[in-house]
């Protein structure tokens, strides 16, 4: 059964670990090896997540039992939720995991009394594409993110209203 666990400052360790994992796996074939390592560091140093989470953003461990499979990060803006991460690790993925995890979002938002959810994802990220295509998410716009180091993210945004 697949739970939803927040995370606390003591997880930070075991988030960077499992988004290493994923990362390394799940953007092979869509980032460079070196694009990869500077995003890590960039968005995953313990640094990073602590200063995240003493500001509001909510990290979320997705367990299948006591096994961490995925996670996800959230930050409330006005009145949408925004998700800024939703990761599952390669072998979890394609057994519903993902639209477990948007349907406990979109609850989510809901019980804060927030209006929609909005992302952005990658544009080769189809698999993730098509799962937030069949969870009713709608593509509104695309933007190129200038993150630093000579690296961009090409993205689309996609919206759910609740």
């Amino acid at each position: 059964m697949i739970i939803f666990r927040a995370a606390s400052v003591y997880d930070i360790e075991t988030l960077r670990q499992l988004a290493r994992k994923i990362w390394t796996e799940a953007y092979a074939d869509l980032l460079s090896p070196e694009q990869i390592t500077y995003m890590l560091h960039l968005m995953y140093s313990y640094k990073t997540i602590e200063n995240e989470m003493h500001n509001g953003v909510m990290w979320e461990f997705i367990q299948e039992g006591e096994t961490h499979v995925g996670f996800i990060s959230t930050t409330i803006e006005g009145t949408a939720l925004k998700l800024n991460k939703l990761y599952i690790i390669p072998s979890w993925q394609g057994k519903g995991l993902g639209q477990q995890a948007l349907d406990h979002v979109k609850q989510t938002a809901r019980n804060k009394g927030l209006k929609s959810l909005y992302l952005t994802v990658n544009k080769g990220n189809c698999n993730a594409i098509k799962a937030y295509e069949k969870a009713g998410m709608c593509r509104i716009d695309s933007k190129i993110f200038d993150i630093g180091g000579g690296y961009v993210m090409d993205d689309y945004i996609y919206s759910y209203t609740l």
